[in-house]
């Protein structure tokens, strides 16, 4: 176990200093100000993103009992990118780009955690986590429907800064937004911990975890209030971001050879922040960036047909 810590560990960092030469003035060492606002603030959003998606996919898969449940699943994002669009209709073309994008970001962060609050108050009501997954599910379609509506409604300067916020970036944080995404990704983390020893018995059912003693809608309770909070930050931040919260826990399991949750947790963050390193790699290698939800689409969409196949 501390093996593998140790060469994850290493391979993030070693990933985390490539990352760091990659970007548009080519391969290679930058001077100061690029890399101090640009490519540290882009590698640090894509640790932090991809460490804190992967957890909340770990406790959503071990939720629903479900391989392919990701942190998206409960309309999180959807509700973001409500924001988003919303924002959209708000922001003149007369406005800077810059202020048009932190409308925008501003904007996702609301629709985010006011779906979040949303989910966790319907968590609380619910002992079922199928029903709970269908609310979630119905609930991402009423917001995407939402979003569409928006969408045709707007202009077309409007939809070219909502579609560059939905393509996913980790470019363009500030150490400020930087900082509201590690202390989300704390409170998530610190959640995970108090509550990994109900997620493991949460694996067996909820008939099991409640003849053990344990409370499963106090679990699902805690669990989603965690993940809809990292995975509400980093959505507003760096856009809908997919694969990587479903791929990162089963890489995490095969590695430890074990669903410990107390095991399975820091192999999971480390996997996350590695894949994300990589989709941000890729995406700067072409002559034109490409957005890094298509570079994680990329990694991402391989990986989880072979554990289709291996079911």
């Amino acid at each position: 176990m501390s093996r593998t810590l140790t060469l994850l560990s290493l391979a993030v960092l070693l990933l985390a200093g490539l990352d760091l030469c990659c970007g548009g003035a080519g391969l290679g060492i930058p001077d100061g100000v690029i890399f101090n606002k640009i490519r540290l603030p882009r590698a640090l959003t894509a640790v932090l993103a991809g460490a804190s998606l992967s957890l909340a996919g770990l406790q959503m898969q071990t939720l629903f009992r479900n391989p392919l449940a990701d942190p998206h699943i409960m309309g999180v994002s959807a509700g973001a990118g409500t924001g988003a669009a919303v924002a959209t209709l708000l922001v003149g073309t007369s406005l800077p780009a810059a202020l048009s994008g932190l409308t925008v970001v501003a904007a996702a962060f609301i629709g985010a955690l006011l779906t979040s609050a949303l989910v966790v108050l319907v968590a609380s009501r619910m002992r079922g986590a199928t029903t709970l997954l269908i609310f979630g599910v119905m609930l991402g379609f009423v917001f995407s429907a939402v979003t569409s509506i928006l969408e045709y409604s707007a202009n077309a300067e409007s939809l070219k800064v909502f579609y560059s916020w939905s393509a996913g970036s980790f470019t363009g944080n500030g150490f400020d937004g930087i900082a509201l995404i590690a202390a989300a990704f704390l409170v998530g983390l610190a959640l995970a911990l108090i509550n990994n020893r109900n997620l493991d018995v949460a694996l067996f059912g909820d008939e099991y975890a409640a003849m053990t003693g344990s409370d499963p809608s106090r679990t699902r309770m805690i669990s989603m209030v965690g993940s809809c909070v990292m995975a509400g930050a980093v959505t507003a931040f760096c856009g809908p971001l997919g694969f990587v919260g479903i791929v990162a826990p089963h890489i995490a399991r095969a590695l430890t050879g074990s669903s410990v949750h107390i095991k399975t947790i820091p192999v999971t963050l480390l996997t996350g922040a590695g894949l994300s390193l990589v989709a941000d790699i890729l995406s700067q290698v072409f002559p034109t960036p490409l957005p890094v939800g298509s570079t994680m689409a990329i990694i991402g969409a391989p990986i989880i047909v072979y554990i289709l196949l291996r079911r």
